[in-house]
Parts: C-alpha cells; structure tokens; sequence
C-alpha cells in the first residue's frame, strides 16, 4: 500500500513542525553522503533474499521478504523491536538454524548459488557471511591477536604471513593504532568500543564477502559508535554491508539503502526499501514515514 507521504491529518501544526524538521534533517545527513550505485562494484554477484520466512515453532515471525544487497554498498535495517530484523540477517548466513525450533522458507543466494541448497557447507558460508553481533564477543582466554586470527584456526585456513594479516586486519578495524604495542594482552581487557572493533578484525581475517551487523553500536557510548562509524565507511568499498539498527541518525550517516520493517499484529514483514535518501526524505509507504519521523516505534 503507497499512501501520499505528505498527507499530516490527525496532527496539530506543532507536530507538523518537528516531525518536519526532523525529517529534513535525517535527510540531510542521507543526502550529504557520498552514494554508491548498485552494481559499480567488482566484488562478485552479491547477496539475494527470496521470499524468506522464518518461524520459531509454529510462531510465523517473518514472512516473504525479498531484498538484494548489492556488492559494495550498505544497507540498513530498521523497524521497531520485534519485527524481525535480527531474525531475517540471522538467515543470511544461516545462523537463524542454530535456534532450537526454528525453520524457514524460501532463498538466500550468494553470487546466484542458494546457500539452503542442499550439501552446500555451511562452514564455508558463514566464512564468506561473516558477522558482528549486539554484544562484542571476544574470546576472553585469548590474547589480541589470537583473537584476530581464532577464525583461520576454526576453519583450517592458512596464510604465508599471519603478521601481515594481523596488521591488515586490525587496521581495517580502526584498531591497529590504539594495540599495536600489546598485541599479547587479552581481548577482555580492552573498552566495549575496541572489543567490537576486534570482533570486526576477526570477521574481516577470513576475508568474508559480506558483513552482517546485528546493532553493533547498542551498547556503546558515542565515541565509540563515531569509531564503528568510520570503520564501517571504510570497509564499505570492499565488503558489503548489511546494519541492524534502532539509531535513525546511525541509518542516514552510514547506509546506501534503507529497508523498513513491520509488524502489524502478524509476522514482521518489509514494508519499503528504497536509497536511504528517498526512505527519509519521500518514504512512499504512510508507515515508513511515520517511523522514520518519530511518530510510532
């Protein structure tokens, strides 16, 4: 359903004004960042979801979602607790079938092949959809660096130079500057902002093709969230992106494409997606105006 975004019945002037203001000022941020057109990338077919449902048991919580991420690009989730953000990233790389009762239905396909498909290793699936979840996750037995590089050892990948890797990986992270000088020391030894940060430089050593980031920044103070920010600004050009986040500032900063998610009583489903510009400034879907101005959610 496509209703007229400029229709405001119902709100008094004053509401007019500041869902107004912030919309343009969301919009601004969108507009003022540098926006990359699908397909400009070499870095392979991208990432297709097909009429994805989820369930948990007989509980239906995500129904017929259909979504490219283009290679190269990022692309936020956004939408009220509950309707299925996290459970929809959570099937891309077939994590969602780690929860006892859960299924789903329908496609996911990593450069054109299906990733359900049977005999498909899953093991290899989640090295290339690599992920960053709410809470950083570093392995607390294991120094800095073991930490980076834990992923090669689980998955049984070798590399001529594990040093040079380390370095890379860390500096992509937006790390390498703050730890150079205590790569011995352990990874739970250092602030919430830099523990997620080495969760990233530990995805980023596998040499994933997409990153998925389940609210990243949810825990963590502003500074930090600038950090993770910038980080993910500058693996954009060599990693596609996909951010869950309740942030509409984080959105319109970071992301290429927005998608807006709903649930209407039944299982959450995406109700519009369109460049993140377009989503703030001329959503065309009542609802996602509605959000994206702080009216609900």
């Amino acid at each position: 359903m496509s209703i007229d975004p400029g229709s405001n019945s119902g709100n008094n002037q004053g509401d007019d004004m500041d869902t107004t203001a912030q919309t343009n000022s969301l919009a601004g941020i969108a507009a003022s960042r540098v926006h990359v057109q699908p397909g400009t990338q070499a870095l392979g077919v991208g990432l297709e979801a097909r009429g994805v449902h989820a369930w948990f048991g007989e509980k239906h919580v995500l129904s017929n979602v259909s979504l490219d991420f283009w290679p190269g690009t990022v692309t936020a989730l956004i939408g009220p607790s509950g309707c299925g953000k996290s459970t929809f990233i959570r099937t891309l790389n077939r994590m969602h079938e780690f929860i006892p009762t859960a299924a789903m239905a329908g496609e996911v396909l990593l450069n054109g092949e299906d990733i359900y498909a049977p005999g498909v290793d899953v093991t290899k699936i989640r090295l290339k959809v690599g992920m960053v979840f709410q809470k950083p996750n570093p392995f607390p037995s294991m120094t800095i660096a073991e930490n980076v590089l834990a992923g090669l050892k689980l998955a049984q990948l070798k590399v001529e130079n594990k040093d040079d890797l380390l370095e890379e990986c860390l500096e992509r992270a937006g790390l390498w500057a703050e730890v150079k000088d205590r790569l011995n020391t352990h990874g739970g030894a250092l602030s919430g902002g830099q523990q997620q940060r080495l969760c990233i430089a530990r995805a980023l050593a596998v040499r994933p093709q997409v990153l998925l980031m389940d609210e990243p920044c949810s825990a963590l103070d502003p500074g930090s969230t600038l950090r993770i920010e910038e980080t993910i600004s500058q693996l954009s050009s060599t990693v596609t992106i996909i951010i869950v986040t309740h942030n509409m500032q984080q959105a319109a900063r970071v992301s290429d494409y927005t998608a807006f998610f709903l649930s209407d009583g039944g299982p959450g489903q995406m109700i519009e997606v369109g460049s993140t510009n377009e989503i703030f400034s001329r959503p065309k879907d009542k609802r996602t105006e509605n959000y994206v101005t702080g009216r609900f959610g």
